[in-house]
């Protein structure tokens, strides 16, 4: 999954009664450390950094936040960062052949198309466009493949960090029951695939919107994965004491208290839900983080093949 290091589990802050959270944004900052010194070690001997390139399509506002994020963290590690930004009615040839010449660009190791496209355009025509070598969202059909078969491959950015998030806080997985709620090809379907494999050795059940006895298998969960993409869906009554939450969710709700008009919450009902659990992932400041320092270390990763070739 192109993270190598061995490191202590990070220290937990605690919250209500013996509850602990998984702190992404600590983790962020520590795995970002732990890459600029090795582009600083590279750069020093002489190397050039490693370069992380993007293309947007359009004005969505979520999806020009996660672009300025990412160039501001590529730049805090040390890499280059290129952002191509192209108009709503860019036609899907003309954004065809931008990924070719990316594809081709040997200065770039890795590039994103961020998602979603306007409707004009085909999604996966454009995903499959992309380099296997070069992408590093880990979207094309062969690094899903390598995945499934457990082969090296670039493992999309937030499973990866729902992974590192777990490894690193040393949480037990072998032989636990972990419950992913959702089955997106972003989120739920490779978290499940990743979380079965030799290394994590958990018992995976994937659940969706069409599966009828989803309480009772939450309960059963020692892990459950949220990503089900419904505000707070997650509550008490479906959580065992001592299980171990990991929220990917992500929503803006209305909050006339708050400065910016809206507050941020997750796919678990934290209110009354953290209180069960042994370790959590708070919302923002859980998975969030990992998910743009996971897309640096994919980088990383390809920079290190391109310039081994």
């Amino acid at each position: 999954m192109g993270d190598n290091h061995v490191s202590t589990p990070l220290s937990s802050k605690e919250r209500g009664e013996g509850v602990r959270l998984l702190d992404g944004k600590a983790m962020a900052l520590q795995i970002k450390d732990e890459i600029a010194n090795e582009v600083r070690s590279l750069t020093d001997a002489g190397h050039r950094a490693p370069h992380l390139a993007a293309v947007i399509v359009g004005e969505d506002g979520a999806s020009q936040t996660y672009v300025a994020n990412k160039e501001k963290s590529s730049h805090e590690v040390g890499f280059t960062s290129s952002v191509y930004r192209m108009a709503e009615s860019t036609s899907e040839r003309q954004l065809l052949e931008t990924i070719e010449f990316l594809n081709n660009d040997p200065d770039i190791d890795g590039f994103i198309v961020q998602l979603p496209l306007p409707k004009h355009i085909d999604e996966q025509k454009v995903i499959n466009a992309i380099s296997p070598d070069k992408d590093v969202d880990g979207f094309t059909p062969v690094n899903v493949g390598r995945m499934v078969l457990g082969e090296e491959c670039f493992v999309p950015a937030t499973p990866m960090g729902i992974c590192t998030l777990l490894k690193r806080f040393g949480i037990e997985t072998a032989g636990k029951h972990c419950v992913v709620l959702g089955r997106s090809n972003i989120v739920g379907t490779p978290v499940a695939n990743l979380l079965s494999r030799k290394g994590f050795d958990c018992t995976v059940t994937l659940c969706h919107s069409r599966t009828s006895n989803l309480k009772e298998l939450t309960l059963q969960a020692d892990i459950v994965v949220v990503a089900i993409g419904k505000p707070e869906f997650l509550t008490a009554d479906m959580v065992k004491p001592g299980a171990v939450v990991i929220d990917v969710g992500i929503h803006r709700v209305a909050d006339a208290s708050k400065k910016n008009g809206y507050r941020v919450i997750g796919d678990v009902k934290h209110d009354e839900v953290d209180a069960k659990c042994s370790w959590v992932t708070p919302v923002p400041g859980g998975v969030g983080p990992l998910t743009i320092v996971s897309l640096l270390q994919n980088t990383l990763q390809a920079y290190h093949r391109q310039t081994r070739n």
